[in-house]
């Protein structure tokens, strides 16, 4: 990555540890730690994607501050919280399941940013063809497709129609961080939009253990889960 001299320099620039080990981030995103406190940099289009949710996320939920933008680099304040993906407590899916249902509140017609299946399908396609996706990280009962038979898939299976919420699109552990008292901040929201309920629920419920997964179902309400969708969307996941 390189970035402007304004944004190197409010990091803390050569008195910086910069670490691009990714064992808990997006690829696309360095960790610096400086003499100016500690922060996460994204550079590229998925940079400024995040940015544009971001601001527009603010108003609705907790997410990480802003702490510069400028051409295609995010520069994040660390917020301080720990990943739900790290030592989760026992309160994990509870913690999920509540976050993912003031998300899934918020109005759609609100929110400017579409990610329903005709957006996700065409991005799925074009990894497909540009290579990008490595089956060998397939889940479950994919390993041993190809990605264009899981594509093949997807058109053949397509759901008749979508239960449309604002989705967070990557709702992992991970992607949670939690307070002591059980507040929560979304990270990595570069593919926030408008999409069915059953995309954040599917990657959701994957991730989780039996007792967590029954706690976030739990706390996210009464709102009925479609077991078909579910695999749906999980197979969408593995393109994108």
């Amino acid at each position: 990555m390189r970035f402007p001299e304004n944004v190197f320099d409010l990091v803390g620039g050569e008195d910086a540890i910069w670490s691009d080990d990714h064992a808990d981030l997006s690829a696309e995103t360095l960790r610096v730690t400086g003499p100016h406190g500690e922060f996460f940099i994204k550079q590229g289009p998925v940079a400024v994607a995040e940015h544009e949710r971001l601001r527009w996320l603010k108003r609705w939920a907790s997410v990480p501050d802003v702490v510069a933008f400028e051409g295609d680099v995010l520069v994040l304040a660390e917020a301080g919280w720990r990943s739900l993906d790290h030592r989760p407590p026992p309160d994990a899916g509870t913690i999920m399941g509540r976050a993912l249902r003031e998300l899934h509140e918020i109005p759609v017609a609100e929110c400017p940013f579409d990610e329903r299946l005709d957006v996700k399908l065409a991005r799925a396609a074009g990894h497909v063809r540009a290579g990008l996706v490595d089956p060998a990280r397939f889940h479950g009962d994919h390993a041993g497709l190809t990605p264009e038979q899981v594509y093949d898939r997807l058109l053949a299976e397509r759901p008749a129609g979508e239960d449309l919420v604002v989705t967070h699109g990557d709702f992992t552990p991970a992607n949670v961080l939690a307070s002591d008292s059980g507040e929560a901040i979304l990270v990595d929201v570069g593919e926030l939009g408008v999409a069915d309920r059953h995309v954040d629920l599917a990657v959701a419920l994957r991730e989780l253990d039996g007792r967590a997964a029954a706690d976030l179902l739990a706390a996210y309400g009464p709102a009925e889960v479609d077991e078909a969708r579910l695999s749906y969307y999980r197979l969408l996941a593995e393109l994108l």
